[in-house]
């Protein structure tokens, strides 16, 4: 990538996190994560065009062992993920949400398999 780690450090602060703050954002501190949560989306029969409040996130960037590596944390509050109906029930995407351990109610207890989370 031809950078540093303190320099990718000072880029994730002064865009996403002070830039980001400056020009209002609200919630997603510019880290443009709605093409990988679209991408989540489609792989599990979700909408789409519904990712604008599960594209909320924050990255952190931190550096360790005298800047020899970094630790990158992203955190993602609000995913809302469908489980039933709609694009859920095609094979693909049933087995993606499967994989997830999240696939179809649970009829005894609904949201159960949230509970984890």
């Amino acid at each position: 990538l031809k950078t540093t780690i303190p320099d990718l450090v000072k880029v994730n602060t002064i865009k996403n996190l002070v830039g980001s703050s400056l020009s209002g954002s609200i919630g997603g501190n510019n880290a443009h994560s709605s093409n990988l949560v679209t991408a989540f989306f489609i792989a599990t029969g979700q909408d789409p065009a519904q990712n604008v409040v599960s594209s909320n996130c924050m990255v952190i960037m931190e550096p360790l062992n005298d800047s020899t590596e970094l630790h990158v944390s992203v955190t993602m509050p609000s995913i809302e993920v469908g489980t039933v109906g709609g694009g859920t029930s095609l094979h693909s995407q049933k087995a993606c949400l499967s994989m997830l351990g999240v696939a179809g109610a649970s009829r005894e207890n609904p949201g159960e398999k949230f509970e984890k989370a």
